[in-house]
């Protein structure tokens, strides 16, 4: 028995399968560090933006505490991460970052009214018996936290040596 239309089929699976493979690989690297950091830093900023707006700072700092080595460690990823994908404007950019992150954050709670500390306090609870940055991050990853933009985490750019090409392009212009 002959299936015309197979032969079509399974060609069309295959160039779909061939198109998709970048976006494939790319959603495997979720787990890598710079991913992983983003989504600490975004936890961390939803369970500030809680504690300020729930008046629940104890909770924050207790979390803060616990878990301070995994947040200078995901800071240091993060600043990693900015330092290879913008260079000398890294600071700027990771500041811009930490900024809109908070304000689309509380902007959610804003938008939540009251029913927003009803939904969020819970988190501080969750959190605790979280053991290390691997869970905080899938944690986070599990959660609806918001982020200003989504950035490709997999790993940064490598970073440019700009200092070779500037100074062959000032010995270029010199000799003219």
């Amino acid at each position: 028995m002959r299936f015309p239309g197979l032969r079509v089929a399974v060609a069309v699976l295959a160039g779909y399968a061939l198109l998709n493979a970048p976006a494939a690989s790319a959603a495997g690297c979720g787990q890598s560090v710079a991913h992983e950091a983003f989504d600490l830093q975004g936890l961390k900023s939803e369970l500030m933006v809680t504690a300020l707006s729930c008046r629940a700072q104890d909770n924050y700092n207790s979390f803060v505490a616990k878990f301070r080595g995994q947040l200078l460690q995901g800071e240091k990823a993060l600043d990693s991460y900015f330092r290879a994908t913008y260079g000398s404007a890294a600071r700027r950019q990771y500041d811009d970052y930490i900024t809109q992150l908070a304000n689309i954050q509380s902007e959610r709670g804003l938008q939540s009214g009251t029913i927003f500390c009803d939904q969020r306090m819970a988190m501080f609870d969750e959190v605790k018996e979280l053991k290390d940055m691997h869970d905080l991050a899938n944690y986070a990853e599990a959660k609806d936290i918001l982020q200003p933009a989504s950035f490709e985490s997999c790993s940064a750019p490598k970073a440019v040596d700009h200092s070779r090409t500037t100074r062959r392009k000032r010995a270029r212009s010199s000799k003219a």
